[in-house]
């Protein structure tokens, strides 16, 4: 199992930045894929982006390619997720999550965190 803990949401102005960060711990070993996904209120969680613990590799979905930034601290178990150019669209819960696959599937991944709001908003 991974327990993992999300932090850095909030409201921002369009065109702002801010950083979410995923704390995790227990057996990552067992889940090398780690995955950003939102939900907006009446629609579906949709993904965002992933990375490897090992080597990095990343994916975007395309409505965030460019303006977000998916990055991983091996150091500190904490991925990250850097998004700029913030529009009133992005507002959504934010969740990171852990798999064994290299997946954009929400039901492939089977641990959670609680999530974070970010809303953007002038």
């Amino acid at each position: 199992q991974v327990q993992l803990v999300e932090s850095g949401g909030g409201l921002v102005q369009p065109g702002g930045s801010l950083r979410l960060s995923c704390a995790a711990s227990g057996r990552t070993f067992a889940a090398p894929v780690m995955g950003w996904f939102r939900q907006a209120p009446g629609k579906e969680r949709e993904f965002v982006a992933r990375i490897t613990w090992n080597g990095g590799t990343t994916y975007y979905t395309d409505s965030v390619e460019g303006r977000f930034d998916i990055s991983r601290d091996n150091t500190k178990n904490t991925i990250y997720l850097q998004m700029n150019s913030l529009k009133p669209e992005d507002t959504a819960v934010y969740y990171c999550a852990a798999s064994r696959f290299m997946t954009t599937t929400a039901n492939q991944y089977n641990n959670w965190g609680q999530g974070t709001q970010v809303t953007v908003s002038s």
